[in-house]
């Protein structure tokens, strides 16, 4: 094929996908094919620059300009607006436009309603269809010329779709940070000891005055577009609504939960709608903009001073306040860990009054440089613990105190120390300090073993009720539980010496806790409170393994085989698993009748991955990768005839390198590596896994493997606790958010926002009633 006629080819097929995913929300095309086609047409144009353009998808990241930004004054001014803070201010707003338009209040005028992003306000100029210049909002008659970062953000189209645009037509919108990728960034930034960035709206604005774009192309932003200004050589719909949706048409991105709505009553409606959506989007909104819907009639209405009379913007309460930080005081976790939480001046942020917050650690207390007495910004959304996000050093007097880690638990006076980090190579251990503070009481620590107790009977645990904070405090307090075995020895008669038991009471407690010596061996080894070890490890490690035993004794090495188990955490399990006083626990919960519904054999999935080749594999064999390892298991079949081979030997292999040969005999002269290839075999072999077996292993794909479901609302039958053991049981993951990846969306009565997403993506919905005769037919 021609290469020019190609060229042109890929760039359609790329911008259609660019469309599809920046812009609908609605990929068709893999991302592995998606790569090949980029790197198909970079390849080409590479060997034909005379046929690169501007406008093509491989040309977003442009040279650095010659100095700093240059100030463009706004052909059309980019007004501010005016706020509305409550239901009366937009009453008020509302009168006026009826007033001003001499339209009687029973009249319905139509609103345009959409969320108020918190990000950048920007101006993009398109000629021709061509992206030709972009600005910065600046002091809305002057901005800043950022062009050529602003053709980085992947979700802008540097030409438009189609071919009915105005000649001239400039595009107003936001440039924002989703927040998973903010806190991506920040992630990055910490693994680098470099600042991080306050919120996303900060990371936003860095990100667009970057004097090399290259770097704002590595950053998470999109456009959302909100409107128009200058058009010129075509019309748009005189409706607002209208103009947005050609807009996307075009290939801009526009906010989904933009709605039209009639009058008063509309707009508060959508307020309490947007309200509580708000925690679960995926990007930071302050508020809402109402517009009114007919241009026609914001003509009419005009603008005074710096701002329309045909618009507001409803504020959200705030979500960060200023206060000052009182006291700090260190609170003990169930691990030991000793965290510190900051006292504040009591400030009303995000809906509620906040006097504590979180200050995770002490390196992050290093991080904002914080003291006590300090004016701090506070941080809080929806549900989200607050937390402290910024210090106002500025405003130091000189009587602040740096704050100190105390040298002993303020719980039970034993000594504090410091985590040491492990990292695990091959036969080497590299240890480095971590950024937690422990005690080393451990169950001595009555904090300690009052929250492992009550991780032990929490509800996705054992699930035991009737052992709140209350009771556990008293039972730990009273010396009646030293760990969470002496559970299930209690009897009525212990009950019967705590505040608020009665008989019955007694009994029924007693009972429950009897019931739960039969469980799921995932529910258990979640209830065991393993450091690193949540929901989704829990149930891998008793799907793979299947018995209390094999997990018990498991090796590292062999953890890591297990999906999505590192080398951290598979050295976390084992070490867990070897300590003398927790075996003493485990051992007496066995003893006292535990047992577990799905205990069973090895998983056939894991079976069907290990071979001699793979176990070889997992060995690290310097200059060994997999087609070595292939060929070091078709020579010697055996582990016993491999360790007992030298340099004549090897040098015999067919395909098998010097580099190769002489990182086997390295390994082979090392006696701990010897030692532990040796280990990890043998308990292949006791956990029943042989290699002369693995062609006879065949692998059955459960019902829903590789599915995502969701659930949400209320479930009358069945907790959602429960329908969401059963839905992993046939091979689902379970998710907590709806995506273009979700498969299915489970709503019970009172579902929300998840809902409204799945309906809007055209994701599968089921009721209750569908989702009990799904699972009994799969079932």
């Amino acid at each position: 094929m021609n290469p020019e006629i190609r060229i042109q080819q890929l760039r359609d097929q790329i911008n259609e996908h660019n469309y599809r995913y920046y812009v609908l929300d609605d990929p068709t095309l893999p991302d592995i094919e998606y790569d090949r086609l980029f790197i198909e047409l970079r390849e080409l144009e590479a060997a034909h620059p005379e046929w690169v353009s501007d406008d093509s998808p491989t040309q977003r990241v442009g040279a650095k300009p010659d100095s700093g930004f240059a100030e463009v004054r706004h052909e059309m001014p980019m007004l501010s607006l005016d706020n509305a803070f409550a239901d009366q201010d937009l009453t008020d707003f509302i009168r006026r436009v009826h007033e001003r338009l001499k339209r009687p209040a029973a009249e319905v005028i139509q609103f345009s309603c959409e969320p108020k992003l918190d990000g950048i306000a920007i101006s993009i100029f398109y000629e021709q269809g061509r992206l030709t210049r972009a600005l910065t909002r600046g002091d809305g008659y002057t901005g800043e010329d950022i062009t050529l970062n602003v053709r980085t953000v992947r979700n802008v189209p540097v030409r438009l779709r189609g071919d009915d645009w105005p000649e001239r037509l400039e595009i107003r919108g936001e440039i924002y940070m989703p927040r998973a990728g903010f806190e991506k960034l920040n992630e990055r930034a910490r693994e680098k000891d470099e600042k991080t960035f306050v919120n996303p709206r900060n990371a936003a604005a860095g990100s667009l005055r970057q004097l090399d774009p290259a770097i704002t192309a590595s950053r998470p932003l999109e456009l959302c577009a909100y409107s128009t200004g200058i058009v010129e050589g075509g019309t748009l719909p005189d409706s607002h609504y209208e103009t947005l949706k050609l807009l996307q048409q075009w290939g801009l991105r526009i906010n989904p939960e933009m709605r039209l709505v009639d009058g008063l009553e509309g707009c508060l409606a959508y307020y309490e709608q947007l309200a509580n959506k708000r925690d679960g989007l995926g990007y930071d909104i302050d508020g809402i903009v109402y517009k009114v819907d007919d241009k026609r009639l914001q003509e009419t209405l005009g603008y005074v001073a710096r701002a329309p009379r045909w618009a507001i913007a409803r504020k959200f309460p705030a979500q960060e306040e200023i206060t000052r930080l009182n006291a700090v005081e260190f609170q003990v976790g169930r691990t030991g860990a000793i965290t510190p939480v900051a006292r504040l001046e009591p400030v009303f942020v995000g809906g509620v009054t906040v006097s504590n917050a979180t200050l995770h650690n002490m390196d992050e207390i290093a991080r904002l440089d914080i003291r006590e007495g300090d004016q701090v910004i506070v941080h809080r959304a929806g549900d989200v613990i607050p937390k402290v996000v910024r210090v106002l050093t500025e405003k130091r007097t000189g009587d602040e105190k740096p704050i100190q880690v105390p040298s002993h638990c303020p719980v039970c006076g034993s000594d504090v120390e410091r985590t040491q980090l492990q990292r695990h190579g091959k036969g080497k251990v590299h240890s480095s300090e971590g950024s937690i503070y422990r005690c080393v009481g451990r169950l001595v620590c009555s904090a300690q073993l009052k929250q492992a107790i009550l991780h032990f009977v929490s509800r996705r645990a054992l699930d035991i009720e009737g052992l709140g904070e209350k009771n556990v405090d008293q039972l730990v307090e009273r010396k009646l539980v030293r760990s969470p075995a002496d559970l299930f020895s209690l009897t009525v008669e212990d009950f019967l010496q705590l505040d608020g038991f009665a008989q019955l009471s007694s009994e029924n407690l007693y009972n429950a806790i009897q019931a739960r010596k039969q469980t799921t061996l995932a529910r258990f080894i979640f209830a065991l409170g393993i450091p690193e070890v949540g929901e989704e490890t829990a149930r891998t490690l008793a799907t793979s393994l299947g018995s209390l035993q094999r997990i018990r004794t498991a090796l590292p090495e062999l953890l890591t085989w297990l999906p999505d188990i590192g080398n951290e955490v598979a050295f976390s399990i084992a070490h867990f698993m070897q300590d003398e006083h927790n075996r003493q626990i485990l051992d007496s919960m066995i003893e006292q009748g535990m047992v577990f519904d799905d205990e069973g054999g090895l998983s056939p999935a894991l079976v069907g991955q290990i071979s001699f080749a793979q176990l070889l594999i997992k060995m690290s064999i310097p200059g060994v990768a997999q087609t070595g390892a292939e060929n070091l298991a078709n020579y010697f079949t055996t582990l016993e005839a491999l360790l007992e081979a030298d340099a004549a030997r090897l040098s015999q292999i067919p395909r098998f390198s010097a580099k190769a040969r002489a990182g086997l005999l390295e390994c082979l002269a090392d006696k701990e590596w010897c030692r532990l290839i040796g280990a990890l075999e043998q308990q292949l072999s006791d956990f029943g896994m042989h290699w002369e077996c693995q062609a006879e292993v065949a692998v059955t794909e459960q019902p829903l493997s590789g599915q995502t479901w969701v659930l949400t609302g209320t479930l009358e039958s069945m907790t959602r606790d429960e329908a969401k053991d059963r839905l992993v049981a046939l091979g689902a993951k379970v998710s907590g958010s709806v995506s273009k990846n979700t498969d299915c969306v489970v709503a019970g009565p009172g579902a929300g926002s998840k809902l409204s997403k799945a309906e809007q993506l055209g994701v599968r919905v089921m009721d209750e009633a569908g989702l009990l005769a799904f699972l009994q037919e799969k079932s």
